[in-house]
């Protein structure tokens, strides 16, 4: 006995909950969008701690600029589906760099509730990959066809 909806049809239904690229605009949109809360929010409020936690770990002060780049444009151009691919890629540095900065003594900790104290930047970090590896879709700027969407 098959299962009522185990096929793709020509319907609306189908259309719409059968949609790679309709997948892959919500995972743009939640990726990209809420990211982007974190970037206002450096710029309304400064992001000078950045630079404090870049110069106690070695690295060039100036390199906090590249929050800007990394939770401003970079979450923009996910949302708009504009070289998808490569934003994506700086986004996940970008994560990669935060829990090395900021949570390398979280790696291995757990809340009260049981969660991992990381899951947030882990949906990030791997939000940004899957979108790495899948690109925009068609419902971008960029269409499914651009080589970096």
């Amino acid at each position: 006995m098959k299962r009522k909806f185990a096929r793709k049809g020509n319907g609306m239904f189908d259309r719409v909950f059968y949609s790679a690229d309709f997948g892959k605009l919500l995972l743009r949109l939640s990726v990209g969008g809420l990211m982007l809360f974190h970037g206002i929010h450096k710029l309304q409020h400064g992001y000078a701690f950045v630079e404090q936690m870049l110069v106690k770990s070695g690295l060039p002060g100036f390199l906090s600029h590249g929050i800007i780049v990394g939770e401003v444009l970079v979450p923009l151009m996910i949302i708009l589906g504009f070289n998808t691919r490569i934003a994506a890629l700086v986004e996940a540095f970008v994560m990669v760099m935060a829990v090395y900065l900021v949570h390398m003594g979280d790696l291995w900790s757990f809340n009260e509730h049981g969660a991992h104290v990381l899951e947030l930047q882990a949906l990030y970090l791997f939000g940004s990959l899957a979108i790495v590896f899948l690109g925009a879709g068609r419902y971008s700027l960029g269409g499914s066809n651009g080589r970096w969407n």
